[in-house]
C-alpha cells in the first residue's frame, strides 16, 4: 500500500517537473528566436564575465579573462587533488623551475570538468627559491601583467580540433560544452614564449627531467606535446572517485544537451539554459565566497 502510494507521488511529481520544464523551455526558446546575435553575446557576456570567463564565438568555445577572480587564489597541488571531488577529472602535467630567484611553476590540464571538455596552461611564481620537497606544499601567486607569457594551445579529442587560442596570458584556458570526453582521449598542444633564453632553459631543463611530455624548442619559445594520462593513477580509492565523477559528467552532459534541445552552439544552449531554469543555472556559476561576504555584509547594515 505505501509502496503504492509512494511511487503515484513519485510518478505526479516527476509529470509535473516535466511538463513545468516543457514550459519553461517552449519560452525561452520563443526568447531566443526574437534575439539578435549581438543581443545575444551581450547578454552571455554580462552572465559569465563576473566568474572570469569569455565567449569566443569564432570556435564555439569559452575562456577566461585577465583580470579573472580565479587569479587571487593561485595554485597549490592540493587543488589538483581535490578536483574529482567537484567533477574535475584532468591530466596534469605540472613543470616547476627555478629563475630570477624564485622558483616558477607551469602546468598544463587536460579533461573533463563537470559537462565541459577543456584544456588549461598556467604560469605561477613563489615569492622565493622553494626547495623540492616544499613545492607540493606552497601556494604559488600568479604572475602579474608584465610578467604574462604569449602562448598558444590547441586541443584535440582523437584527431579532431577542438579549440585554438593564442593570447598573452597567465591562465590560458579552452572549453567545450555539453562534449564529453575521457582524459587520455585528449591532446594539447601548447606554445610558450619566454622573455629569454634563460628562462626557455630553465623550463626546458625542468620538463625534460620531471617529465616524459615531448617539446620542440626554437629559441626562446617551448612547444610541448602534452599525451599523458595521470588521471587513472593514485590509490584505489581515488580511481572509484573519479570513475564517479566521470558518470555525474557524462550524466549532466546529457541532461544538459536534452534541456537545450534543439539548439546547436553552446551561446544558444547556455542562454535557453538561463532562461529555463535560472535557479541551475546560479548554481553552477555562483561564487559561493563573494555569496558568503554579501551576507556578511547585510548582517553589518542591519
Amino acid at each position: 500500500m505505501y509502496f503504492i502510494a509512494g511511487f503515484l507521488l513519485f510518478l505526479v511529481v516527476f509529470v509535473f517537473g516535466f511538463s513545468f520544464i516543457a514550459f519553461r523551455k517552449k519560452r525561452a526558446r520563443k526568447k531566443l528566436c526574437a534575439m539578435t546575435c549581438e543581443e545575444k553575446l551581450t547578454t552571455l557576456d554580462g552572465l559569465i564575465k563576473p566568474f572570469g570567463y569569455c565567449y569566443v564565438p569564432q570556435q564555439d568555445v569559452f575562456s577566461t579573462v585577465v583580470d579573472a577572480p580565479q587569479r587571487a587564489f593561485g595554485y597549490t597541488a592540493l587543488y589538483d587533488r581535490y578536483a574529482p571531488y567537484f567533477s574535475m577529472v584532468f591530466d596534469c602535467l605540472p613543470v616547476y623551475f627555478d629563475y630570477g630567484g624564485r622558483t616558477w611553476m607551469i602546468e598544463l590540464w587536460k579533461g573533463q570538468y563537470g559537462i565541459n571538455l577543456g584544456c588549461e596552461v598556467g604560469v605561477y611564481k613563489a615569492d622565493s627559491l622553494v626547495a623540492e620537497i616544499n613545492r607540493k606544499r606552497t601556494l604559488f601567486r600568479s604572475v602579474d601583467n608584465a610578467e604574462m607569457l604569449p602562448m598558444s594551445v590547441r586541443l584535440y579529442q582523437g584527431k579532431n580540433q577542438c579549440a585554438h587560442l593564442h593570447r598573452r596570458q597567465w591562465w590560458m584556458t579552452a572549453f567545450r560544452m555539453g562534449c564529453y570526453s575521457e582524459p587520455c582521449d585528449l591532446e594539447v598542444k601548447a606554445c610558450i614564449s619566454f622573455p629569454d633564453c634563460h628562462m626557455a632553459s630553465a623550463f626546458v631543463n625542468a620538463l625534460n627531467a620531471q617529465t616524459d611530455a615531448g617539446f620542440n624548442i626554437c629559441g626562446t619559445q617551448v612547444q610541448i606535446f602534452f599525451k599523458g594520462c595521470t588521471s587513472s593513477a593514485g590509490s584505489l580509492w581515488r580511481r572509484i572517485v573519479c570513475r564517479f565523477a566521470q558518470w555525474k559528467n557524462r550524466l549532466s552532459c546529457r541532461m544538459f544537451l536534452w534541456v537545450t534541445k534543439p539548439f546547436e552552439s553552446s551561446m544558444d544552449r547556455l542562454l535557453c539554459l538561463y532562461y529555463c531554469l535560472p535557479s541551475f543555472f546560479r548554481r553552477i556559476f555562483r561564487n559561493k565566497k563573494r555569496r558568503k561576504c554579501c551576507k556578511k555584509c547585510c548582517r553589518r547594515c542591519r
